[in-house]
C-alpha cells in the first residue's frame, strides 16, 4: 500500500475505530446516537425550536405569517437597539440551560456542534462572503481562568463550510465586567458600558462590512449592544446577532 493511499485512508479508519470504542452519545442525556454531535430523539423533541416567521428586532416568533411582511412597526420595537436583526435557534428552557451550562462550565465542547449548526440555520443566508463572524470577546483574565471562549468556539464551528470569515480578532473586552447574572437590565448595561471596542488594527477590515455577532444566550440585550455599538463605531456597516437561545419573553408577537 502506498503512503498516499495509507494517508487517505487512516482518519476514516481513526473515525470508525473510535465509534466502535466510544460510540456517539447525545450531549443532553449521554444515550447512544447515529450520528457524532447530534441529540437523541427525546432529546430533539425537548428542545425549543424559534421558527420562522421571527421579529427580526427581538428574534422572537411572530404570530402570523402575514406580520412578517409588516416591518414599518419594528423599529419601535427595537427601542434604540444597536443591532439590525437578532436571530435565536431555540428557547432558553431547561433543555437549552443544560447544553449551554455545559458547554459554559463544564468543557461540553461536544454540545457545541450541535448548538453551531442550531444557530447556522435560525441566520438562515447571513453567512455569505464578505461577511466577519465575531464572538462576544471574554476578558484575558476570564479565558485564562475559563481556558477557552465558549462564544468564540460557536463562531469558528458556525463561520465552517460557509462563505462567511470567521473573525474572533475584531472585538475585544478591554476591562473586566462582573457576571451579568442576577443583575437588572440597568445594572447590566453599566456593567459593560465601554467595556468593548474594535482594535485599531481591524477597524480597516470592519470598514463598511457586515457582521455577525455570536453569543450563547440572549438575556437583555446589554451585552450584544454594547458589542453592536463598539463595531459600529469603528465603520461596521451592519452588525446582526446571531444567540443559541432567546431567554425572558419568548412568546409569539402579535404585529
Amino acid at each position: 500500500m502506498s503512503a498516499a493511499l495509507l494517508k487517505t485512508l487512516l482518519p476514516p479508519l481513526a473515525r470508525r475505530l473510535a465509534g466502535v470504542i466510544a460510540p456517539p452519545g447525545c450531549p443532553l442525556c449521554g444515550a447512544r446516537t447515529a450520528a457524532a454531535h447530534g441529540l437523541c430523539a427525546e432529546c430533539w423533541s425537548r428542545m425549543s425550536f424559534i421558527e420562522e416567521p421571527c421579529c427580526p428586532a427581538t428574534g422572537r416568533p411572530l404570530a402570523h405569517e402575514g406580520a412578517a411582511a409588516d416591518e414599518a412597526s419594528l423599529p419601535a420595537l427595537l427601542g434604540g437597539a444597536e443591532w439590525d436583526s437578532l436571530r435565536a435557534a431555540v428557547v432558553y428552557d431547561e433543555a437549552a440551560r443544560k447544553l449551554v451550562h455545559g458547554l459554559k462550565y463544564h468543557d461540553r465542547h461536544e454540545a457545541a456542534r450541535f448548538m453551531a449548526a442550531a444557530m447556522r440555520r435560525a441566520v438562515g443566508q447571513r453567512l455569505v462572503k464578505g461577511v466577519l463572524v465575531a464572538p462576544v470577546p471574554l476578558h484575558r483574565r476570564r479565558l485564562w481562568a475559563r481556558r477557552y471562549n465558549q462564544s468564540a468556539l460557536l463562531a469558528r464551528l458556525m463561520a465552517k463550510g460557509t462563505a462567511a470569515c470567521y473573525a474572533p480578532d475584531v472585538l475585544e473586552r478591554r476591562r473586566p465586567t462582573v457576571p451579568q447574572t442576577g443583575l437588572s437590565g440597568r445594572e447590566r448595561r453599566a456593567n459593560v458600558r465601554g467595556a468593548f471596542a474594535a482594535p485599531e488594527r481591524a477597524r480597516m477590515r470592519l470598514a463598511g462590512r457586515a457582521v455577525v455577532l455570536v453569543d450563547d444566550v440572549f438575556t437583555t440585550g446589554a451585552t450584544a449592544g454594547a458589542c453592536c455599538a463598539a463595531l459600529k463605531k469603528a465603520g461596521a456597516a451592519r452588525v446582526d446577532v446571531a444567540v443559541f437561545a432567546l431567554a425572558g419573553k419568548t412568546d409569539a408577537l402579535h404585529i
